[in-house]
This record gives structure tokens, sequence and C-alpha cells, in this order.
């Protein structure tokens, strides 16, 4: 009758409902991959597996010197089965943020369009306890604990956290595609960026303060000549609702912090700045990187632009105020160097000539005491330029290869170079001095000087090291190069570790970097073995894994599961197990004994569709919980390496760790239209009080935990600007550690 037909027609209604789900998710899936491919300059198959043979040199840091005394992507394919993406190079980033303005429009279109990965709100069935939610159009079923109130309420309103975050230290500097963003402050402190975090740093003293003005990435930074002053430029990037983000200026003051002024718009990122000086500091020279590079200038005190130009199609690195010529810039990149003179409101340019015509690059700019400009190039030649666009005289290979920087000295200039080399000319040109940098330093980006004398280099491989010509160099600020995943805490003291793509792992302790291990392969994974905390295992990019003593540089076993990488590696609470989540879609058991030196297979869990992502053991080491790249929550008994079919069988079990982002207790940390990858990791603290995730947004959520109301509010910190890969409390939850993958960066953050 009429009602078989009403509820025939509902049960129709519901299932389009079901498959509009899915189409939208679809939509979003295809516009996240075309954000991929565009964002990207090639993409690489799987690595072979390599060789057992690990060579591993490990070397025992000092702690930090005093300067007085003469240093997005897991990589997880679009789609379940995809191909690993290959380690981000600097062109890579700088084709980031010009592709940027293409995605925007479809994003646009799409929000118009009212499209988002998830079109149904998370249920709550009363009967089996459960709540029901969607990710990209797939349903998640997650079973309520029975300690969870029993008067549950899906609509009901959650509360902050008591606690809240605090940003304590940035390990790492952004040198591998950077230039002239090391400068020596009057407080004695040194001033650099990383990720969306500008650090200034007192090395005698031990502390960082940090200027947390911006939203993604900084590029560039300039110092105005009365010291107090800092203007620093970033990268466009998107909202997460899909709105643009406009690349902006801000000038702030170096005491207070506090930002002064904000200048904008720029198109695709800001890629220099300087202050004017023969003036005093009153203007400010801007050049960014759309097609043109529209170089411009600001009375930045006014926020008004004063003036502009198209500077070239060519790429343009650098432009700086001549500061014995009022209104005199100079701008230089690839093929050309232009000489601009600011008149009346207008900016002329004039070319400079070269003697012959060749593919180069002027890569750094300096000035004589008497206003000529001084270059270099990518063939290692300096260039001198009297008042005119001509050429006075060269300086043939000055360096073995590129020259990335020029700072000019009481009397003369100092040049640093791909070849690692610093070399001090005199005023009329001739070599004085020279040094050199340790080979695991890397190339010179740029050179500053302290208020003692002392050299400050920032380097390609993004350290900070400081010396002279008469003394050896020693690292200050230690960073990693590629991409960043790994995180691992000391299950008894403040000691946490790192590891990535770089094939570096550091061990960090009491703001120091205490040891640096370098292997053969980029570094996944790592977890210290919880009887005897020296014992580390790691998961690698290439399907090895291995374990070591990190004391006396003892390998103790090397093994190879599959050609994927390990996601996951971890052992069981009695450490009598080690997991290791692979790519491959499995979860390899091995049975642990010998106080962790000796590792026989136990088994494997099969039965995801796609990579693992996270896992957890129970607090009995009995069970495993782990989710996959394709949103799925499954269990598994460890004895029998059996999946455990019946979920709401163990909606019980407790847990060691909460990283599995997909949980009852962990649902509350998924924005509304999340498309499953968002979440990239969270942890529950280790009294169970607090929930910390890490977004691909570059954000670190705090929340109350457990977080079981759906969008669960919580406090939002930012200062990654790449997605933020771990979270992670460290023993005692007085601190939390989280790191950025793109921007290789790892922070600090204190929980008061």
């Amino acid at each position: 009758g009429t009602e078989d037909r009403i509820r025939a027609l509902e049960q129709r209604v519901e299932l389009q409902e079901d498959e509009i789900t899915v189409l939208k998710s679809s939509l979003s899936d295809v516009i996240r991959r075309l954000k991929d491919v565009e964002s990207s300059t090639h993409h690489v198959g799987l690595r072979k597996p390599t060789p057992l043979k690990s060579r591993m040199a490990i070397e025992p840091l000092p702690s930090r010197p005093n300067v007085d005394n003469s240093p997005k992507s897991r990589v997880r394919p679009p789609s379940p089965g995809g191909r690993r993406r290959a380690p981000t190079t600097k062109d890579d980033h700088k084709n980031n943020a010009g592709d940027l303005r293409s995605v925007t429009g479809i994003f646009q279109r799409c929000n118009q369009l009212n499209f988002s990965g998830n079109g149904k709100q998370p249920t709550y069935n009363e009967e089996d306890c459960s709540v029901r939610m969607h990710l990209k159009g797939r349903p998640v079923v997650l079973y309520k604990p029975t300690n969870v109130e029993p008067a549950y309420n899906i609509a009901s309103s959650s509360q902050l956290p008591d606690h809240k975050l605090k940003l304590e230290w940035v390990y790492g500097y952004r040198g591998r595609d950077c230039r002239s963003n090391v400068y020596s402050l009057p407080t004695g402190e040194i001033v650099y960026f990383v990720a969306a975090v500008v650090v200034l740093y007192d090395p005698k003293d031990g502390y960082q303060r940090h200027y947390l003005g911006h939203n993604d990435d900084v590029k560039c930074i300039a110092i105005h000549p009365d010291k107090l002053k800092i203007a620093t430029g970033q990268v466009a990037g998107l909202e997460l609702d899909g709105r643009p983000r406009v690349p902006q200026v801000h000038i702030w003051d170096a005491v207070s912090l506090t930002t002064l002024h904000v200048l904008s718009p720029f198109d695709r990122s800001v890629a220099s700045l300087s202050f004017s000086k023969a003036d005093g500091g009153s203007l400010l020279c801007v050049v960014d990187e759309s097609n043109d590079h529209v170089l411009s200038v600001w009375n930045w005190q006014k926020e008004t632009k004063v003036a502009e130009a198209k500077s070239s199609k060519d790429q343009v690195l650098l432009c700086e105020f001549n500061p014995h010529l009022d209104g005199s810039i100079v701008s230089c990149g690839k093929n050309h160097i232009n000489f601009w003179s600011l008149e009346a409101g207008q900016l002329v340019k004039k070319q400079g000539l070269f003697e012959v015509i060749e593919y180069i690059f002027i890569l750094c700019l300096g000035f004589t005491s008497n206003g000529d400009v001084i270059s270099g190039d990518s063939s290692g030649n300096v260039q001198v330029w009297t008042k005119g666009r001509k050429i006075a005289q060269v300086l043939d290979n000055a360096h073995e290869g590129p020259v990335f920087c020029i700072s000019p000295v009481r009397d003369g200039f100092l040049t640093g170079g791909k070849d690692g080399c610093i070399k001090k000319w005199t005023e009329d040109f001739q070599p004085s001095q020279q040094t050199r940098l340790p080979e695991e330093s890397g190339s010179v980006r740029t050179i500053a000087s302290n208020d003692k004398g002392q050299l400050l280099v920032g380097t390609k491989k993004n350290m900070i090291v400081v010396g002279d010509f008469d003394s050896e160099f020693q690292t200050i600020v230690h960073g990693h190069v590629e991409e960043l995943w790994c995180l691992a805490i000391h299950p008894s003291n403040q000691q946490f570790l790192t590891g990535a793509y770089d094939k570096q792992l550091m061990i960090e302790s009491n703001l120091n970097i205490i040891k640096k291990i370098t292997f053969d392969d980029g570094i996944q994974s790592a977890d210290f073995y919880p009887s005897d905390n020296n014992i580390i295992a790691v998961g690698m990019t290439t399907g090895r894994w291995l374990v070591l003593d990190s004391t006396n540089q003892e390998l103790i076993t090397v093994h190879t599961d599959g050609n994927e990488q390990h996601d996951v590696i971890k052992f069981s609470p009695d450490g009598k197990y080690l997991g290791i989540g692979s790519h491959d879609n499995m979860i390899y058991v091995y049975s642990v004994s010998e106080g962790g030196r000796k590792f026989t297979r136990h088994g494997k869990c099969h039965g995801h569709s796609s990579y693992i992502t996270h896992f957890d053991w129970s607090s009995d080491s009995q069970h495993i919980q782990s989710n996959s790249g394709d949103y799925e929550l499954l269990y598994w008994e460890v004895e029998s390496c059996k999946q455990v079919t019946s979920a709401p069988s163990m909606r019980d079990v407790e847990w060691a760790t909460q990283s599995c982002t997909l949980g009852f207790n962990v649902l509350g940390v998924w924005p509304e239209g999340a498309d499953g990858t968002d979440i990239n990791s969270v942890a529950r603290s280790n009294e169970g009080k607090l929930l910390a995730s890490g977004d691909d947004f570059g954000k670190i959520h705090l929340f109350k935990y457990p977080a079981v109301q759906p969008r669960s509010s919580s406090h939002n910190y930012s200062g990654h600007s790449s997605h933020v890969t771990s979270v992670k409390f460290v023993s005692g939850d007085e601190r939390l550690i989280s790191t950025g993958g793109q921007d290789c960066s790892t922070m600090q953050w204190k929980v008061v």
C-alpha cells in the first residue's frame, strides 16, 4: 500500500544520498590529486631493496658550545596502492608556490558548489553503542567503551582542555633553498627562520624567542638599519576551505615581537626583501615570485606602495638597496643583473652588460665602501661593477662552483661558495684569508658576524655554524634536510629522536642534539626498546629495518620485510614483541628475547587492504589495533596474528598508547568534511588527560581526552608550514614534540 511505497521511496532516497556522498568524495579526491600533481615536478617508482650491509657513521656531539669560547606527504599515495613520491627538492618548493594559483580556482569553484569530502554527519546507534562516521564517503563504525558516560549524547558540546601549549624550542634552519637569512642582533641573539617561525636564538644564554606572526613558509628576511625592526616575507597558501592565502610581508619589533605593519598583496611568494640604508631605512624593497617577478618599493610605515615595475621573466633571487647611494637598488637572478633608480615615484631599470652572453645565475650581491656593486655567479666568478652597468673587474674562479654569498666587512668582503670555502678579500680585490667548513656542514649559504667578531655561517644542509679563520667551526643549529616523519620518545626521560629521508637520525635532549647517526637509507620510523632504552629499532624507506645500540654503535640486527617503507615500528609494552607496520599492507610481528638483542619472526597480520598508517599495542601486549590508508580500524590477536573480527568485543581493551587516528576516543579530532588523510598523527598524554593531533594544514590541536564528541573543542597552534607528520608527549607529559614534513623542522612545546 501507500506505506510500502513511501518506505521504498525513503530507501531509494537514502541510496541516492549515499551515491551523492561517494561522488562528492570522489571529486574531492580528484581535486587533491590535481593539487599533488601540480605541486611536484616528478614522481618516481618504488625503490629496490638494498643489500643488508648497513654502514653507519655514529658521531657523539658535544653540548651546544658557548660562542664566546674560541655551534605531504607521509609518502602516502593519493589512493591505496599508489606509488611512493620522490623526496622533495628545492625546485619542488619553488614550483609549489607558483602552482597554488591554478589550484585555487578549482577549490573556489568547488566551494561554490558546496562539495566536500564528507556529506554525512556522524550518527550514534544506541542499540550497539556505536558511532558511524564517514571519511571520503566510506563508513567507519566506532564502538563506545563502557567507561564512557552511559548517557552519551553525540550532540553534546565538548569542553576545552585545562592546559595549553607554548612554543619552547625549534630545531632546524632553512638553508637548503634560501639565502641571506642569518643575522646577528645587538642583543647577542641570532635571527633566522624555519617553517613559519622566525627564531631569535641566544647561544650564550641558551634560550630562544619566536616570532609567530606568519601562517605559512617564511622565505626571506631583512634587518632595518636600526637593528630593532625586522621584515619577513612568506609564501602563498590555501586555507582549509580552499580560499587563497595571500603572501604578506610583516614588519615587526625584535624586542617585543609585536607586528608593526603588514604589507600585501603579493603574488605566489615573497622572494627577497631589503630596507633602504642611505636614508635610514624609510623604504622597503620587495620582489615577488609572479611571472614578471614584480619589484616594488614601499613606504612601510604608511603601508603604501611608492613604485613598482616588472623585473624579469626569469627567476629573480635577490634585491638590495645600495647602502651608499640614495634610491639605488640592485636585483639579480637567472641571466641578469639589473640596476634600478627610484626617480619621482618611478623605477628606472638599466640592465647589466656581460662581455660574454652565457647561461648564468647571478646568485649574490655585495657593495664596496665606495658604492660599487659586487656579484657572485653560478660559475664561481665574482664581478665588480662600477656605478654604471659595466663590469670593471672579474675575479675568475673565486670558488670551485657557485658563489652563494658575499658579505662586506670592515676592510674588504667575504665570499662563500658551494665548495664549502669562505674567503676574505681585500678592498683592492686580493685574496687574504681562507677557511673551509667541515664536509658534514655542507655548502656555505650565508655569512654574518656576531658581536665577538666570529663568523655565523648558514649552510645548505640546514645548519648554522660559528667560528673564524683561525679556529674550527662548531655547529650551533642542526636540522634535517629532507622530509621528516620519524619521531620516537624515550620511555623514561626527556630524550627523543627524529629521523628523515636525508638518512640522518638525531637524538635530542635538553635542547641539544646529543648524537647524530647516518644510515644508508631514508628513515621512516623508530622506537626505543622499553627495557634497555639505549636500544633503538629503526624502520627504513626501503623495506629494511634494523636494531642498534646507540651507546656503543653496535648494530644488533638487520632484517628485510618486503620492499616498501615501514611507516610504523613499535615495541610491545612488555618488550617481548616488535611490530612493523609496512606500506605493503602487512604488520610483521617479531618475538624479542635476550634483552632486545634477538629477533625471531613470530608472524604477520594480513587483512588490511591498504598500507598501515598507525597501530597501538594493548597494555597487556596481547592485542594490536591498526589503521590503514583506506580508513580501516582492525584488531589483531598477537599470539596467532589473526584478526579479531568482532570489533564490539574490543571496545574495552586498554591500549598502551593512542596513536591510531581512527577510534571512538579520538573521533572528535576530525574536522567537518575531512578527507581521511587530513589528520596525520594523534597522541594521548601518558596520564590520559590530553590528546594532541597534527594535520595537513600545519596545525597542532590540543583536546581534552577522550575526544568523543564530533568536532571536539580544542586549542590550536601554528608554527609548522608543512603538514605536521607526528606529535608525541614526552615522559612526564611536560612537553609535546611535533615534526613537520617538508619544512624539516622539529618543535618542542611546553604544556602549561
